[in-house]
């Protein structure tokens, strides 16, 4: 057993999410390797020189669920190629069963990855019994990678529960959560992990949740930092220096730029066509080219899609103003 690639005490700042990249005719069933190659490289390059503190991929619109094997364990290579150690790399491998994921699990840290971004199975609900045996099963079998389980109520059929909470936090290699959905539930999580693990929220959500625990809640997961970062890597420098004024203001700011992205307001509706709005918003903004997405999750009606490609306008233009405002920083 080697060492803990990433621990709980390196799980800080910014965790940005980005797609994999996919080639043109990707959308065709008939299409092998999708795969783009040359994007995911200089996505990762410009993600990690604008300042992310994390990168992961491969969870839903990461398309997880709908990339070959082998288009999965090239991206995961070109990934931990193209970070070079410079931050770290998390992979998602979750599968419809136990022994696949930890197939993919060993072959992803035989790549060079330092954690996974882990949902559980989904064709049938796991009870907190079931859901902690299959995160010990995962850690036990490849110990050396840090988990970041993925708490997505929509994806896995149910929110994670407090008592299971408390379960996960004892085992070591489960170093965070990605916590989807903010609500009434996260403080009593929070107490329950005891400072074990991380409960990361989603920037927008960053402030708040920090309020809870400001010693334990020094990260973020964002999906919208691949419309383009910095206004979300200065919320992150706000935060961990303490200028909570000036990052409820930027978090204000990220607020605005997603509003409308949600179908009807409806976290349960987006959910239904969340690889293609994700995408749909990321290629309109401009910083990273998407691609189409991978069948069977191509189609959205037109006007999710509007509200998407309004959003990636807000992120665009959040992300030019800080941009310019941290070039001007350096004169």
């Amino acid at each position: 057993m080697g060492a803990l690639r990433l621990t709980t005490a390196a799980v800080r700042g910014l965790f940005a999410i980005m797609p994999t990249p996919a080639l043109d005719g990707s959308e065709d069933p008939a299409m092998t390797d999708t795969l783009d190659r040359a994007e995911t490289r200089r996505a990762v390059d410009a993600l990690i020189d604008d300042g992310v503190d994390a990168v992961m991929s491969t969870g839903t619109f990461g398309e997880c669920a709908t990339l070959t094997w082998p288009e999965l364990r090239d991206f995961a290579e070109i990934l931990v190629s193209a970070a070079a150690g410079r931050v770290p790399v998390l992979v998602g491998a979750t599968t419809l069963n136990t022994r696949d994921t930890i197939a993919r699990a060993k072959a992803l840290r035989d790549l060079g990855v330092d954690g996974l971004l882990l949902g559980r199975p989904m064709w049938a609900q796991c009870d907190d019994d079931n859901l902690v045996a299959y995160y010990r099963a995962v850690a036990e079998a490849v110990p050396e990678l840090g988990i970041v389980v993925y708490d997505n109520p929509e994806a896995f059929k149910g929110k994670i529960s407090t008592a299971a909470y408390a379960a996960l936090a004892e085992i070591p290699q489960v170093v965070a959560a990605k916590y989807p959905v903010f609500g009434p539930q996260f403080a009593a999580d929070l107490a329950a992990v005891a400072g074990r693990m991380r409960l990361l929220p989603v920037d927008r959500d960053w402030c708040t949740a920090h309020a809870l625990g400001p010693d334990d809640v020094v990260a973020c997961w964002s999906g919208s930092a691949a419309c383009g970062p910095l206004a979300h890597v200065e919320l992150s420098r706000r935060i961990l220096a303490g200028d909570l004024d000036g990052a409820r203001a930027i978090a204000g700011e990220l607020g605005a730029a997603s509003a409308g992205f949600f179908p009807e307001g409806s976290f349960a509706l987006f959910s239904r066509y969340n690889i293609q709005l994700e995408k749909i918003r990321i290629d309109a903004a401009g910083y990273i080219k998407a691609g189409p997405c991978r069948p069977p999750y191509v189609r959205c009606p037109p006007e999710y899609a509007a509200g998407a490609r309004e959003s990636a306008r807000r992120f665009a233009e959040l992300d030019a103003r800080y941009r310019a405002a941290s070039l001007g920083s350096r004169r």
